[in-house]
């Protein structure tokens, strides 16, 4: 009775296990190959230039799909603070696969948006874009130093010059 039981107990496993391995294997892999130097540097480009042409200064971060820094540029006469904000800005939006408007907009929103406080790593504040190549998401842009408004359309400009 015990081996029918065992035997019955490892088939049982061994059904789930495929099942498994058959549910993640249909289920998409948002995440591309990291962005390279050379590419988070042209993403980074269009931010500054837009910045420049409204006479605004701001640091700009390229992070990869982890958020571990692959580029990173600060204007003259940027704030300090900003350095930082930007990494974060794009970690966030690397991370959790959105811009950082996403969670901006859940906190705005009050009641169960301001769960977004709780989450690790969530920047609730606009300005940070995932960068999308081929379909998959290679790595994120964050602004900062501007209004936030300011810094979405600098890092938008980078984010979209890749697509």
């Amino acid at each position: 009775m015990t081996r029918k039981l065992a035997l019955g107990c490892y088939v049982v496993l061994i059904l789930a296990v495929s099942a498994t391995q058959s549910l993640w294997a249909q289920m998409p892999n948002p995440y591309g190959a990291p962005i390279s130097v050379d590419d988070a540097k042209k993403a980074a480009a269009p931010a500054i230039a837009e910045a420049k042409q409204n006479h605004w200064t701001i640091a700009v971060a390229v992070v990869d799909p982890s958020g571990t820094l692959v580029y990173y540029e600060k204007m003259d006469n940027t704030q300090t603070g900003s350095a930082d904000v930007a990494i974060d800005k794009a970690r966030s939006a690397a991370r959790f696969k959105r811009p950082t408007k996403a969670f901006q907009d859940a906190l705005a929103a009050g009641g169960e948006g301001l769960r977004v406080l709780a989450l690790q790593g969530a920047v609730p504040v606009e300005g940070g874009f995932p960068i999308v190549m081929d379909g998959k998401i290679v790595g994120a842009i964050g602004a900062s130093g501007a209004t936030s408004a300011q810094d979405a359309q600098c890092s938008k400009a980078g984010a979209d010059s890749l697509k």
